[in-house]
């Protein structure tokens, strides 16, 4: 080993026992201590923030008729907060309980036979005895016979139940009233973040008066549950096996 390639290690090395010393008096500062709770800040001052961008319905000027209760831009008399608007905000009601059980069986057979000879032809069957090879005969010049058979089964039983609530955003208003609405949610647990997206189109009449509406009211429903995280990471093959899955035939 060269000099120039040990100090190329040695210093590998020495970062990498930098970088796992990183926050060790600090753990070692509270061993037998609750973990601390992280102190109020402005989010508004955290480093990497980001204003939030939502699409927002156009603003309707206030203005109140002479003798009357109503005012231009309220969403009902009796103060309705269901969603309505872009920008509105609807709980939706997740509850999957898929199962699917199927069940196939196949089964297929096939015999044929063949039988050509010459017993009696005209008297010239002892001729054709001396014509053909040593051991063959005339009333048995051909026979075919072939067998096949398939036999197969397969079955597929899935069960799949997910319920949970995620908070959706009114996205846009179709001609016809009905809403799109988009909802994601991520939960943090450790190293391992979960995911739920919801998306589709509903009916404002199907919005409860919670505005609650259940998953299964929603047309075009996108509902994905998933997690990213080094818990996922140990799950899925690596790259390099799942490009030969692909590639190679057998």
């Amino acid at each position: 080993m060269t000099s120039h390639t040990f100090l190329r290690l040695s210093g590998a090395v020495a970062l990498g026992l930098s970088l796992g010393a990183c926050g060790i008096p600090d753990r070692l500062a509270n061993v037998g201590q609750a973990p601390a709770l992280s102190p109020i800040e402005d989010p508004t001052a955290t480093k990497g923030y980001k204003p939030v961008q939502m699409p927002m319905p156009a603003i309707e000027h206030a203005s109140y008729a002479p003798n009357s209760l109503w005012r231009t831009g309220s969403r009902s008399f009796f103060k309705d907060q269901r969603a309505r608007m872009v920008g509105d905000l609807v709980t939706v009601k997740v509850k999957v309980t898929d199962r699917a059980q199927l069940d196939n069986t196949t089964k297929r057979s096939r015999k044929n036979g063949e039988d050509f000879g010459a017993e009696n032809t005209f008297g010239f069957e002892n001729k054709l005895n001396n014509i053909l090879p040593n051991g063959a005969k005339a009333d048995s010049l051909l026979k075919l016979d072939s067998e096949g058979s398939s036999e197969g089964s397969g079955s597929v039983r899935r069960a799949e139940q997910l319920a949970t609530n995620v908070a959706a955003v009114v996205t846009q208003t179709l001609p016809n009233g009905n809403l799109v609405i988009e909802g994601k949610q991520e939960i943090r647990v450790n190293f391992e973040v979960r995911e739920l997206i919801v998306a589709g189109v509903i009916r404002p009449e199907d919005i409860e008066s919670d505005n609650t509406i259940d998953s299964a009211k929603i047309a075009q429903a996108r509902i994905a549950y998933g997690g990213r995280g080094q818990i996922t990471d140990v799950q899925q093959p690596r790259y390099g096996q799942q490009v030969m899955d692909i590639l190679l035939p057998f």
